[in-house]
């Protein structure tokens, strides 16, 4: 059974950080692609940060030079570094995982207060 459990979200005066982790069980974690989402309320759920298998990443303009995103296969772990945060990345914040299926964590909720 594959799991994605996420956590790290709470509740963060604007400028702040955060580090939310992502840890996956019931895959061979080192042959996923892993990507963090994120959806507001009324809002579409959207790209913040990925990377590869191999390690390649990508991230949402929004959040250049602020998020950064690691893995640590050796945990089957994804974290995701937030830095210099704004009330805009409020959200919820989920754990993607695709090689040939996607398969998606519960969300935690990040909060950032002006």
């Amino acid at each position: 059974q594959v799991q994605l459990v996420e956590s790290g979200g709470g509740l963060v005066q604007a400028g702040g950080s955060l580090r939310l982790s992502c840890a996956a069980s019931g895959i061979i974690f080192n042959l996923y692609d892993m990507t963090w989402y994120r959806q507001a309320p009324g809002e579409q759920r959207e790209l913040v940060a990925a990377i590869t298998s191999g390690g390649s990443t990508n991230y949402a303009d929004s959040v250049k030079g602020r998020f950064t995103i690691s893995r640590d296969n050796a945990k089957n772990t994804v974290f995701l570094q937030m830095n210099s945060l704004k009330p805009e990345d409020t959200s919820v914040y989920y754990c993607n995982a695709k090689r040939w299926l996607d398969y998606w964590g519960k969300g935690t909720q990040v909060t950032v207060s002006s």
